[in-house]
């Protein structure tokens, strides 16, 4: 049985391809329009899906939708009938597209030529099993937070091997995601894109500063749910998030972007992680005493604060934690398609590869491309992957940054050893170098160390069993003080580090490169960023890996068995 999984329409569109209950192939829409967070029907990652198996449209089974639109859209219509007048401009905005797109999936598809079935998977169940079926619980407490689906912003429940069952849920508009990115637009950082910048900026500040008034924002109640006090709130019918009455309670206006950080800003993101953390911890007590359940499982955009995962095992009951690589909407398509196996088949699917499932180019590809760009760039040939990993280690012992381009893309917003930026961790002025010369962002925001899983718990703070999901940088740790001068380049101001942990097994090339390096210096670290700039997703093709290396900083590009080098430099 072929299924195609399919999101869009809110933000990060992707698609994945899952036959007889394995997972071919899933990529997001942005790797290749370019367009960062792209959330539109996505034709591009469709067909990448399609050719990965080698089948037309019309070949494929079920097509699983990651939502119910009719459901979210009676969720809409309530959302502006209830604050009309106020909500008559974003009425007038919104309904259009809904009558447009997103009420016409199966109108879509048809067009495409697909004549078969059309499944509709709830968004929060989507979320769900993208993370259960993928983890190698039998049993499992589940807990999904977002910004919001349908109606539902945040579910709990159960997973029993075949079987979710989703219990309880917490419904627009109190949302702990919204919460969040609410905060977010105040702090002068987009929404759906910079929430990762509060939760770096919170490591600066004083939580206790704003305590009192952060914590009015946000009503917990005794059986470990939540709801927000929506005065200060205007999503429900604006298109700006935070209203008057939240900037007169934190006295001052919204910041403006690319202002000046200032230290008020850092002491509010640090609050409002702090408060995150708090009803998320308060929740996850509670529902343990339920069933007593050791294992967790964590999904939904919420899953995405790697701050927050990395505290849940010291703060609440639960000896283990599995989060999918892409717990968010990105990660719909391959929920809604594990899910409709799994319901259909009455079999769990077989995972095997959950991270490397992306575009790879032949030898033939990329060397179509370095002729292309031959004016601005000299490249030789490795003889062989030792070689490779010879001379790149060598180049990154003299402080070279290397941009590393192989094999599958990685699915998901992190970046995991095959579109990465590699550099020494040993040298504090290498964050600088990275940070100010290649990824051009702000400075207050963290690297994370890439580290050969045998040596993790020498550099890091990790009590009990190691999550499975440090393998996708979905965690953040306390560093070891004794450890902290030899790696600066990753430790946060706060002392933490936001790791990926590699395998032999998991990627041979990546894993045999930190080896090799950790041979040589006895360090078994290197600083990993994401292969883009600011404002940009994470490089797809060899021509995207050319571009981004021309113009960045990037000392040395390693694409497939090239070594590449700008003519200027030579």
């Amino acid at each position: 049985m072929i299924i195609l999984g399919i999101s869009c329409y809110y933000h990060d569109s992707s698609v994945c391809i899952v036959k007889d209950g394995r997972i071919i192939a899933v990529t997001a829409e942005e790797r290749f329009t370019r367009k960062k967070h792209d959330n539109g029907f996505p034709s591009n990652a469709l067909g990448f899906c399609l050719d990965s198996l080698g089948v037309n449209i019309n070949e494929v089974d079920v097509v699983s939708f990651y939502e119910k639109p009719i459901l979210k859209f009676d969720r809409v219509l309530d959302q502006h009938i209830r604050c009309f007048p106020r909500s008559f401009k974003m009425f007038a905005r919104t309904i259009p597209e809904w009558l447009k797109d997103r009420l016409g999936i199966r109108k879509k598809l048809k067009k495409m030529g697909y004549k078969g079935k059309v499944f509709f998977v709830e968004h929060h169940l989507s979320h769900a099993a993208a993370s259960f079926y993928a983890s190698s619980f039998k049993k499992a407490d589940i807990l999904t937070i977002d910004g919001v689906g349908e109606w539902a912003t945040t579910t709990k429940g159960f997973g029993d091997g075949l079987k979710i069952n989703l219990t309880d849920q917490i419904n627009f508009p109190h949302s702990l995601g919204l919460f969040y990115s609410t905060m977010t637009a105040y702090l002068g950082f987009r929404v759906n894109n910079g929430e990762y910048k509060v939760m770096g900026l919170a490591a600066y500040g004083e939580a206790n500063v704003y305590r009192e008034k952060i914590s009015k924002l946000i009503n917990l109640e005794s059986d470990g749910g939540y709801s927000l006090d929506m005065k200060y709130f205007s999503y429900e019918y604006k298109d700006k998030m935070v209203s008057k009455k939240l900037c007169d309670l934190l006295g001052g206006e919204v910041r403006k972007a690319d202002s000046k950080v200032l230290e008020r800003h850092k002491n509010i993101a640090a609050s409002v992680q702090e408060l995150l953390e708090k009803v998320i911890f308060g929740m996850l007590v509670k529902m343990h005493k339920e069933r007593s359940c050791p294992n967790l499982v964590l999904s939904g955009g919420v899953a995405l604060n790697s701050v927050v995962n990395g505290k849940i095992i010291n703060n609440t009951p639960y000896k283990k934690l599995f989060i999918t690589p892409d717990p968010g909407d990105g990660g719909g398509s391959l929920g809604s398609a594990l899910y409709t196996y799994a319901h259909l088949e009455k079999k769990r699917p077989v995972i095997k590869n959950l991270v490397y499932l992306g575009p790879d180019f032949s030898k033939f590809d990329i060397e179509g491309i370095l002729e292309r760009y031959s004016l601005d760039i000299d490249y030789e040939c490795f003889s062989s992957e030792r070689e490779l990993i010879e001379k790149t280690v060598n180049l990154i012992l003299k402080n070279k940054v290397i941009g590393w381009f192989q094999g599958r893309m990685e699915w998901g917003p992190r970046a995991l050893g095959n579109r990465s930026i590699l550099a020494q961790a040993t040298s504090l002025k290498m964050k600088d170098i990275v940070n100010l010369k290649v990824k051009k962002r702000e400075s207050f925001r963290p690297f994370a160390p890439v580290i050969l899983e045998e040596y993790v718990k020498d550099y890091f703070e990790i009590n009990g069993e190691l999550s499975k999901s440090t393998d996708y940088m979905l965690m953040v740790y306390p560093v070891k003080e004794e450890v902290k001068k030899k790696i600066p380049a990753i430790v946060h101001v706060d002392g933490t580090g936001r790791l990926q942990t590699i395998r032999e097994e998991s990627n041979f090339l990546y894993y045999n490169l930190v080896k090799s390096y950790y041979k040589k210096t006895g360090i078994p670290v290197l600083l990993n960023t994401s292969f883009n700039i600011r404002g940009e997703p994470i490089v797809c093709t060899p021509k995207d890996a050319v571009k981004c290396f021309l113009g960045t900083g990037i000392d040395y590009l390693v694409i497939g068995n090239y070594l590449v080098k700008k003519r200027k430099n030579v």
